[in-house]
């Protein structure tokens, strides 16, 4: 499980060769979600503020998320993403 970032003290982190849509985890104290990265579709539940946080870091990162997605499809180290701040 690849942290790719964190930020007020949410982890986001992708798995090698997951399952399609391209997608990231991210949790937050005990709650995790899976969140679609190009329309942003959450599944999971997580408080309102945090979910916040994660949609305006995705709309920031979404170029660099598909990249990662890539790069974990083909199982090669994944590149860090700067945090919200």
């Amino acid at each position: 499980m690849p942290i790719i970032s964190r930020f007020f003290g949410i982890l986001i982190y992708m798995y090698w060769r997951d399952h399609s849509p391209p997608h990231f985890h991210a949790r937050y104290q005990d709650d995790e979600v899976v969140v679609e990265i190009e329309t942003g579709q959450v599944n999971g539940r997580m408080s309102v503020r945090a979910l916040a946080l994660i949609e305006e870091w995705r709309r920031l990162h979404v170029q660099e998320l598909l990249e990662n997605w890539r790069l974990a499809e083909q199982n090669r180290e994944l590149r860090r993403i700067e945090p919200l701040e």
